[in-house]
């Protein structure tokens, strides 16, 4: 994995100098080596973190084919380079490397901008042959890609805090923002960033720039299709189609590692892993997460019934794997919430965010990358939303238990206000008429349908943020073999009394791993991301808050804290199942610190 950036402009000479700049806010996600390509039009900054070829892999990359020359700057894995290595050969064409760069790059060269429809991994890569600018990022957006148009010049990085060393680019954010903060966040709608002048490409989203302009469109789109099989034919193709994703991503030059929870998804991932790593004779190595003091202090919930602790070690032995649980101090979980807020560019998910940049960083110590059984719910329907409709028609973001509460803690009228309600609960229901469904479909599988598509496009995403920041800031690369479009294809269109036999969640991806996983594992309820239980935790936060909102000129002057102290005592949840009291605390912290440190404006 990797960083991109750079500047575009066919009409004036780049700042060389500012891109270096945009280049250095970036180390953390490519610490192995860092370059930059400069020609009259372009300016182009890579950080790489070695994984695959090592000796070869240098970038920014430069080919000539046909008499002209192509550059490209590219962070991702590419899961299907074999199969596109082959029509590469056929058309004469020789690999002077064994990277998925060189692959990506002749992808384009080859099929144009067709390219991303080829390839199966996780990318966001900035193709540049003098003459225009081709710009491209994955299906589910794990990798990610902004950019500015200010004047005649394209600015684009993997991170926010790259664009904003540009002085051009405006550290505003509008109305509409701060709502999505308080309403939606940590979910924000796709093709924007907060930042005014700051924009996303979506998912599955290209884009050229040229002396024309820009043109951006969408390259792929999940199909609502009828299903002719039966239950038999589900199960099989399931089971090929997930085995395969994960054989495919074991591919590295660096030690590779499981997260594993004990949770079926995670379990599915180290099961199959496991089984490869001994056809090569070798072992693989796990980790599962714990904080200091959980078992002391833990309390059983309908979400979180029980330890993951116990269950991750009986799979870890018996698959015979090398495993290692990472205890979280209760100290650095609040001592990470700043730096996790710095690495995320955005208020983030509290300690759900600083404790995996903990683990992150506990892992890098012995492996470079690793793969974890994220995406699997949002596919295969793990969450309640999909079998309960009074969940999913609430007229809001089902995950979001509560949505006003978080407004309700501001006296200003922007913050607290009905129109912020009714803006993102438009986004919501927008995003209802748009999801593919069939004509035919009965209620229950319109209603899976529909919790899958918002879940992948909002849920899925923030978690896939997440995850790419706190893994990248400690120069560890994760994989996502469930977010794979092809598993999503299939599932999408698989009946739901297939996915939810007996009224079992994922009862598709159980039923089809039953050769590879234990009962004790495979009839697992779901357990979420684990946290803290340990009361010190919310003492330390508390202290942190206390502190904060002393000093914090925006906390002091707008913030009603005589109804934060009414929700405290409540100790409501407030998004999913693991924010409640402490995680509001900690995410005011984050909120606090974002403001100030970039210097934030909100404007109307």
């Amino acid at each position: 994995m990797c960083s991109i950036c750079g500047e575009i402009n066919f009409l004036e000479p780049c700042d060389n100098a500012l891109t270096g700049n945009m280049n250095k806010t970036m180390v953390h996600r490519g610490p192995d080596k860092s370059d930059l390509f400069l020609d009259s039009y372009a300016s182009l900054g890579h950080n790489r973190l070695c994984v695959v070829d090592i000796e070869n892999g240098h970038q920014p990359m430069t080919v000539v084919y046909g008499n002209k020359k192509y550059t490209i700057v590219y962070n991702g894995e590419i899961y299907n380079c074999d199969e596109i290595k082959k029509d590469i050969k056929r058309n004469g064409i020789f690999l002077k490397t064994n990277c998925d760069t060189e692959i990506v790059l002749y992808s384009y060269i080859l099929y144009g901008e067709d390219c991303p429809k080829y390839l199966n991994g996780i990318f966001a890569f900035c193709v540049y042959d003098g003459e225009k600018a081709f710009f491209a990022r994955d299906r589910f957006g794990v990798k990610p890609f902004y950019y500015s148009k200010i004047g005649n010049s394209l600015y684009f990085a993997s991170e926010i805090k790259a664009l904003l060393k540009c002085d051009k680019i405006s550290r505003n954010i509008t109305k509409e923002a701060l709502w999505e903060i308080l309403y939606l966040s940590p979910n924000f709608v796709g093709g924007k960033s907060l930042f005014r002048d700051i924009l996303e490409l979506c998912p599955a989203e290209c884009m050229i720039f040229d002396k024309n302009g820009l043109k951006k469109w969408r390259y792929w789109q999940v199909e609502a299709k009828p299903y002719y099989r039966d239950r038999k034919f589900a199960i099989e193709k399931t089971e090929y189609l997930v085995s395969d994703a994960i054989k495919r991503q074991l591919v590295s030059d660096v030690p590779l590692c499981v997260l594993l929870s004990g949770g079926l998804d995670s379990s599915v991932v180290s099961a199959i892993a496991s089984e490869e790593y001994k056809k090569q004779g070798d072992v693989l190595s796990t980790y599962s997460f714990e904080y200091e003091g959980n078992k002391q202090s833990f309390q059983g919930s309908l979400f979180q019934p029980e330890c993951d602790d116990d269950y991750a070690i009986y799979l870890a032995n018996h698959l015979g794997t090398n495993h290692k649980v990472l205890t979280c101090p209760t100290s650095e979980l609040v001592e990470n919430l700043i730096p996790s807020t710095i690495h995320r560019d955005l208020p983030g998910q509290a300690d759900i965010d600083s404790s995996l940049l903990y683990f992150c960083r506990e892992i890098k110590k012995n492996h470079t990358v690793g793969l974890s059984g994220e995406c699997s719910d949002e596919i295969f329907g793990g969450y309640p939303w999909f079998y309960r409709p009074e969940m999913l028609f609430s007229d809001f973001f089902p995950w979001i238990h509560s949505p006003r509460i978080r407004s309700s803690l501001f006296k200003d009228d922007i913050s607290n206000s009905d129109d912020g309600y009714e803006y993102v609960r438009s986004i919501y229901q927008q995003s209802l008429k748009e999801c593919p469904v069939l004509k035919s479909d009965n209620e229950e599988m319109k209603v899976s349908r529909i919790a899958s598509y918002l879940s992948v496009n909002y849920f899925m995403t923030s978690l896939l943020q997440r995850k790419d920041r706190m893994s990248m800031a400690s120069g560890v690369e994760i994989r996502v073999p469930f977010a794979d479009h092809r598993i999503y294809e299939f599932v999408y269109n698989v009946p739901w009394e297939i996915k939810f036999e007996n009224k079992v969640e994922k009862a598709l991806l159980r039923n089809s791993m039953k050769s590879h996983l234990p009962e004790k594992i495979l009839w697992r309820k779901k357990s979420p991301y684990p946290k803290t239980h340990n009361k010190e935790y919310l003492r330390l936060v508390s202290n942190l808050f206390n502190e904060r909102y002393q000093k914090s000129h925006y906390l002091k002057e707008r913030l009603d804290k005589k109804r934060l102290d009414e929700v405290i005592a409540s100790d409501g949840t407030w998004f999913g199942q693991l924010m409640s009291a402490p995680q509001l605390l900690a995410w005011l912290i984050q909120f606090d610190f974002w403001l100030e440190s970039n210097n934030i404006n909100i404007v109307q």
